[in-house]
């Protein structure tokens, strides 16, 4: 019975994994449902507001759910709030044995529906392929936990460790392949941050380009769904204007900054003020005001100061490499600026979490040893 169940609700992640462009805030979620070992229904939560990923997989079953099994990557929420309780669904449905991939952390839920589904007389089994049902929804498990979204810093290298040339060329030094990947990395993404630094320097507006998806990318999610992640800005110096590249393009902003200015700023600007620390953003202090904002994960593009920072305190939850076979030279721009280190035990520990090559380069995953 365990490798049927893991084998139904691997099926279930994959469909899970169809709405990581579109569901954030919600988590991604999906279901079959299995009835004399045949799948009767398959959905998935799309986006906030519709329907969830029981509800999708219920309607396409009908009549047939009476007596099934239930197959669902997170715990059916028990309350009715944009969309009605999948627990009541389930219950007016006749499923028979409930399988859940992972509880869902929220306060709202967090084991009450499945209490309730088993107070209803629903077979309950818990905790298949837990880990990778976690792994998909990653922002949203550490935002519900900690309060601060899962943090992703993204950084283009030369074989020697370079990011630029010494007078600040970047273009380009990773492949095309690299920067296409890139995009679907912030289509991922709730929100992406920069600093004005380095978006003045590459003239960015940090949209996802639809065109630099992949066509099975764009062939489930036209043009007219695409999802443009959050834009944040570090401005502590004021640099960014209202008549800059990245402000004319609409899309929520939020412009991180020490203190209010009166500019004529679009509607879709919000100026939020965070205090300093030695010269810099209280990255920490930020960070929970994004997730307050519900905000689950922040793709982080920028220069080697900020990823210097954000690696010496221990603010990132994964680095992303692409490293592509070029060298640049002793006098090039650092991947990072840390401090340095008088013993090898001090300096920042990582292990590879995932190597792929992407064209000419290679895409590198790593998770910071704390």
């Amino acid at each position: 019975m365990y490798l049927i169940d893991e084998f139904y609700m691997m099926h279930a992640i994959r469909l899970a994994k169809l709405g990581v462009f579109t569901t954030t805030p919600n988590p991604n979620v999906g279901c079959i449902i299995v009835n004399n070992k045949k799948i009767i229904g398959q959905g998935y939560h799309f986006k906030t507001g519709e329907h969830h990923a029981e509800i999708n997989a219920l309607k396409m079953a009908g009549n047939n759910a009476e007596g099934s099994t239930m197959y669902v990557t997170l715990e059916p929420c028990n309350y009715t709030n944009l969309t009605p309780s999948c627990c009541i669904a389930l219950i007016n449905a006749k499923i028979k044995r409930l399988v859940v991939a992972t509880k869902d952390p929220s306060p709202k839920v967090n084991g009450k529906g499945l209490k309730f589904l088993h107070s209803k007389g629903i077979k309950i089994t818990k905790n298949i392929l837990s880990k990778e049902a976690q792994v998909i929804n990653s922002g949203f498990f550490k935002r519900i936990h900690t309060g601060i979204p899962w943090i992703q810093l993204k950084l283009a290298t030369s074989l020697d460790g370079k990011i630029a040339l010494l007078n600040g060329n970047s273009k380009w030094i990773s492949s095309k392949t690299s920067r296409k990947d890139v995009h679907k990395l912030r289509a991922k993404s709730t929100a992406i941050l920069s600093t004005s630094k380095t978006i003045i320097k590459d003239n960015s507006t940090l949209l996802v380009k639809w065109n630099k998806l992949s066509y099975n990318i764009k062939k489930i999610y036209p043009k007219k769904l695409l999802r443009q992640p959050i834009r944040i800005i570090l401005d502590r110096l004021n640099k960014i204007k209202p008549t800059d590249k990245i402000i004319l393009f609409p899309g929520k902003i939020l412009l991180i900054k020490s203190k209010y200015t009166f500019d004529n700023w679009p509607n879709y600007v919000e100026q939020i003020i965070v205090p300093e620390i030695n010269g810099y953003f209280d990255l920490k202090y930020l960070f929970k005001i994004l997730g307050n904002r519900k905000i689950n994960s922040i793709l982080i593009e920028a220069g080697s100061t900020l990823s210097g920072f954000l690696i010496t305190y221990n603010l990132i939850d994964e680095l992303i490499i692409y490293l592509t076979p070029k060298l640049l030279g002793n006098v090039a721009l650092n991947l990072c600026n840390i401090n340095s280190f008088m013993n090898i035990i001090n300096v920042p520990h990582f292990y590879f979490k995932y190597i792929k090559k992407i064209g000419p380069d290679l895409k590198l995953i790593l998770k910071p040893i704390k």
